[in-house]
């Protein structure tokens, strides 16, 4: 290992790596509707997960990115959207090629579809639909940056109960029916944006008094995640879409906060030994890439179970229809629920597979040509 590999090592924050590690494994999960990771369904990935991204994102925030706000926007240019504009561009020629086959799922490739639906919704052609959240963080991002330079040196208290109030309201009025259609887009936004405080916060006003030990810690979450269930009428919500709120404005937060203080427990947990695995932190590093990827991975093993069902006497139960028309159809071989962890394994490794690869083909070439 050279030095500035290990420089970047020890200056890795393996806590918050691993729990964004964590988190996509609950994304790359929800998609499959498998709890393995739930707690006996006790913390639902749908009433904390997307949200703990942008938790994850707010704690790294750094207020030095307000000396050159333009440089910091262009990196996050570079960083997320230019990755993101790529990749849209590969899964609509993907969805034309299967449309060529007689898959009837994604629209036409057109300049609404490439630049202006990925911020309206996410879902223009499907095999790449987990990457919604990518536009959102970047909106995002400029926002808190904004809201920073124009409001300068507020307590860091207002920022988090400003952002509270207006996510409070989106709630509200999602739940009046009020949040849909174009609406939609600025109200996941608003409703997402608070997360983002949350992690600024515990940095700045938590994290240091964040010293409780496990055994009273878990107690408090589950006792807190118990009476929220035994009183609410479901926690799950739908933060892409806006939609699911049973139990008023405040709840869905007390939701995404307990989700949240559990995991990220869970994370500095493990963390020492994660830090002795460089294997682990990969994934850790690399979640945009299983973010994008793993439903067409999906995809790929559906066509797979196609194959054989057509041409063998395997499978006959395979339901084409639904196969060629419905992206989160899934098939479990046998109806064997825990078929679900090919598809979950899959999901997160074959997407890093071919990054590694990618990265070792490029570094050879970069070897033989004499790149820096």
């Amino acid at each position: 290992m050279t030095k500035t590999s290990e420089a970047q090592t020890k200056s890795y924050n393996m806590t918050f790596g691993l729990l964004s590690g964590l988190a996509i494994i609950m994304v790359v999960a929800g998609h499959l509707g498998y709890d393995i990771m739930a707690v006996g369904g006790l913390f639902p990935y749908y009433s904390f997960h997307v949200p703990l991204f942008l938790f994850i994102s707010g704690y790294f925030y750094h207020e030095k990115e307000e000396e050159h706000p333009l440089a910091y926007i262009i990196r996050k240019v570079k960083r997320l959207l230019l990755p993101y504009l790529g990749w849209n561009l590969f899964y609509g020629l993907v969805a034309l090629l299967l449309k060529s086959q007689g898959f009837m799922m994604g629209e036409s490739i057109s300049f609404r579809t490439l630049f202006l639906s990925p911020f309206l919704h996410g879902y223009q052609f499907l095999y790449n639909y987990a990457a919604w959240f990518v536009p959102v963080l970047f909106i995002i991002e400029v926002m808190n940056l904004l809201m920073r330079l124009i409001a300068k040196r507020l307590p860091e208290w207002l920022y988090l109960a400003g952002a509270l109030a207006v996510g409070m309201v989106v709630v509200y009025l999602a739940i009046g029916g009020h949040v849909w259609g174009n609406y939609k887009a600025p109200g996941r936004i608003l409703f997402l944006f608070p997360c983002f405080q949350m992690g600024q916060f515990y940095k700045k006003k938590l994290e240091k008094y964040d010293t409780l030990g496990s055994l009273p810690y878990f107690t408090i979450l589950i006792g807190i995640q118990t009476l929220l269930h035994l009183c609410c009428n479901g926690l799950n919500f739908s933060a892409v879409w806006c939609t699911g709120f049973a139990n008023g404005p405040v709840i869905p937060y007390v939701t995404i906060a307990s989700g949240i203080a559990f995991w990220l427990r869970i994370a500095r947990l493990l963390a020492p030994a994660a830090e002795k695995s460089r294997i682990v932190q990969y994934p850790c590093r690399n979640t945009f890439t299983v973010m994008m990827h793993h439903v067409m991975v999906f995809m790929l093993i559906k066509i797979l179970l196609a194959g054989i069902a057509a041409h063998s006497g395997c499978c006959a139960d395979f339901d084409f229809e639904q196969y060629y028309t419905n992206i989160d159809y899934l098939y479990l071989v046998k109806g064997v629920e825990h078929f679900k962890m090919i598809y979950l394994a899959a999901g997160v490794s074959i997407p890093l597979l071919l990054r590694r690869a990618m990265e070792c083909l490029w570094a050879f070439m970069a070897q033989k040509k004499g790149w820096n």
